[in-house]
């Protein structure tokens, strides 16, 4: 009883977390415009995601341009991309894979200990869907800082972190904890006995 919890718990957060990975993706807050020096005050606040880039005004107006073509991007920015959506279709298929072998589920047979295989498996390929994940956020992360402490960028260009990469940092972490969840799902085997078992003596005595 206590396995088919730990289940249903890492199918949940494996859920949640796919949920934010994807919303965490459209999301165009990767990255903020950054008030320092004499870009304290502006009207005008400037996002930029992985698909768009957005321009917040004072008066609550909002202005959104695709990024026209892929090719114009710089490797960062089309590697982030990419990671991303390898994430969430790794993770999808992480949870199709989970499905069939958990135990509230008629999939995947009657036998129990190939379903809990079934269920490790599942969880292992989450756990790589979710790695992808958290290594395009913090490559992308590390770009935001690396241009932030650069002194040759303006100062009225600078970023720091929007509140899509933490959405998607956190969908990451839970996608990971789901995962392992599934991954220790799955029976020990059982051991036997390193001795053999001792029998009483036989009570019948032959003669010569």
């Amino acid at each position: 009883m206590a396995n088919k919890g730990l289940q249903l718990l890492g199918f949940a957060l494996s859920l949640i977390g796919l949920i934010g990975l994807i919303i965490g993706t459209i999301l165009p807050q990767w990255k903020m415009s950054a008030y320092v020096g004499d870009n304290i005050i502006t009207a005008i606040a400037m996002y930029e995601g992985l698909w768009m880039s957005c321009a917040f005004q004072s008066t609550g107006q909002i202005q959104c341009k695709v990024y026209d073509s892929i090719l114009q991007l710089n490797s960062a920015l089309q590697a982030t991309r990419a990671l991303m959506i390898v994430g969430i279709l790794v993770t999808v298929a992480g949870l199709g894979v989970s499905t069939m072998g958990m135990k509230c589920t008629n999939c995947g047979g009657d036998d129990k200990a190939k379903k809990s295989r079934i269920a490790m498996t599942g969880g292992i390929i989450l756990i790589i869907g979710a790695l992808c994940s958290v290594v395009a956020c913090s490559w992308f992360a590390h770009r935001i800082i690396q241009d932030f402490y650069n002194p040759f960028t303006p100062v009225n260009t600078k970023y720091e972190f929007g509140s899509a990469i933490f959405i998607a940092w956190a969908g990451s972490f839970l996608d990971i904890m789901g995962g392992a969840m599934l991954a220790a799902s799955c029976p020990k085997a059982k051991s036997t006995p390193k001795y053999p078992i001792s029998r009483p003596p036989s009570s019948t005595k032959e003669y010569v």
